[in-house]
């Protein structure tokens, strides 16, 4: 499944402005959202905390909350920023402090943060500003950490998926996508995450991080997942349905249900504690690619 709307590291007005949709429509149904969405690998987490200079954590996008509850229960005192009235509004119904915004607009007031997030949400924000103003809210030594996952059905689940979508969306950015992407795509787009961190100078060598782990479901548990995707959340009812009929009829033949596996990545770079943004020219390549 797409965890990057676009192929392009630059995408154009047009298509941010559609992407700013798309990011916007999965709070039509914020507590499925938040109920079908998997968490992130608690080694992660950890890793993020240990390695940042102090507790308080800015969540960028923060949605309903998910990685905020568990920066939360690792000790971290969290704020979240987002877009969507709707995911807010759910995140508080947990206990979130949640402020509405978009990262680009949002204003800090002078607070200062030991760590920036991102879960599944940094491919929304404006790549010319998010790197910078990340930097602008951390304590120096503090982490910038973008992270999500790579989920890709197998091919069992996922090619009656891709045709049934063709079928009922051939307009969509997604419907030319093959059914399943090589995790090299992905790692491609984390790979440009590090090298846009990494040209501001503020920051220092970015760090790839990789995690495997598998979750298995059930038929039900799939088809209630798969509205929250971003190819899905703006469709009619009707189309979800029969896409969603297509995919159960798939799982259903695998006996009611498969192991999904799953790759989290992150890109992540300490702030730099001086300011050498002379050094880099927009657009260099200087970030770390291994993984």
């Amino acid at each position: 499944m797409p965890t990057l709307p676009w192929e392009s590291a630059e995408p154009s007005l047009p298509r941010l402005h559609g992407a700013r949709r798309m990011a916007e429509s999965f709070g039509s149904d914020a507590h499925r959202y938040d109920q079908a969405r998997p968490g992130y690998p608690d080694a992660l987490v950890a890793r993020i905390v240990a390695g940042s200079p102090g507790p308080d954590v800015l969540d960028v996008g923060c949605g309903t909350g998910i990685a905020a509850r568990q920066f939360e229960a690792a000790s971290c005192s969290v704020l979240g920023v987002e877009p969507d009235a709707r995911m807010a509004e759910f995140a508080r119904t947990r206990g979130l402090r949640v402020e509405v915004a978009t990262f680009e607009v949002w204003q800090s007031a002078g607070r200062m943060f030991d760590a920036v997030v991102a879960a599944q949400a940094w491919h929304w924000v404006d790549q010319a500003v998010g790197a910078v103003k990340a930097a602008q809210v951390l304590r120096p030594g503090g982490r910038l950490a973008i992270f999500g996952h790579v989920y890709e059905p197998p091919s069992e689940v996922a090619e009656p998926f891709a045709a049934a979508f063709r079928r009922a969306a051939p307009d969509s950015p997604f419907s030319s996508q093959p059914a399943r992407r090589p995790l090299s795509v992905y790692q491609e787009g984390y790979a440009r995450f590090a090298d846009q961190v990494h040209a501001t100078g503020l920051f220092e060598l970015p760090e790839q991080w990789r995690f495997d782990w598998e979750l298995t479901y059930t038929r039900d548990q799939w088809l209630d997942l798969l509205p929250t995707t971003g190819g899905l959340t703006q469709l009619p009812s009707d189309r979800t349905a029969d896409i969603l009929q297509a995919v159960g009829e798939a799982i259903d033949r695998l006996g009611g249900h498969f192991t999904m596996q799953y790759t989290t990545l992150a890109t992540t770079a300490l702030r730099a504690a001086n300011d050498t943004r002379s050094e880099f020219a927009p657009g260099t390549s200087n970030g770390s690619h291994a993984w």
